[in-house]
């Protein structure tokens, strides 16, 4: 399956985020995102009304161009799922590789299968994931 990603690009460095609430997670990824180069944040379910990952351009310490992206998908196990949500914003996430991507879980359940299948073709080519995050 095509991911439509440049191929010749270095592999994007991932985390994995886990933890028992969205906020703890974000707050996580809010301590780890360097202030230079995109990265891209899917976040599994709802927010838990923090504003951790919640950027605004004129006041924030990300210059406009470097301002992480934050994508929300829904709540369910990513594994049992099929991955089909995780496999389509990944793949749009890929046509423009980020310099960093996050992936922050509701359930860390599967997190060891997870793992095995975002390091399976295609993606295994394309990321290269980093120790998880726990929050």
């Amino acid at each position: 399956m095509a991911t439509g990603a440049d191929h010749s690009r270095p592999p994007v460095p991932t985390w994995l985020v886990t933890g028992p609430r969205a906020g703890a997670r974000e707050a996580a990824i809010a301590a780890h995102l360097p202030k230079d180069g995109l990265s891209v944040i899917i976040l599994e379910g709802l927010s838990d009304g923090g504003a951790a990952l919640a950027f605004d351009p004129e006041d924030g310490p990300f210059p406009f161009d470097s301002l992480p992206q934050v994508l929300r998908i829904a709540p369910g196990c990513l594994h049992c799922s099929g991955n089909l949500i995780l496999r389509v914003t990944l793949n749009r996430v890929l046509r423009r590789p980020p310099a960093r991507l996050y992936i922050s879980l509701a359930s860390a359940e599967h997190l060891e299968q997870l793992r095995s299948w975002l390091s399976e073709a295609p993606y295994g080519a394309l990321l290269n994931l980093q120790d998880n995050i726990a929050a």
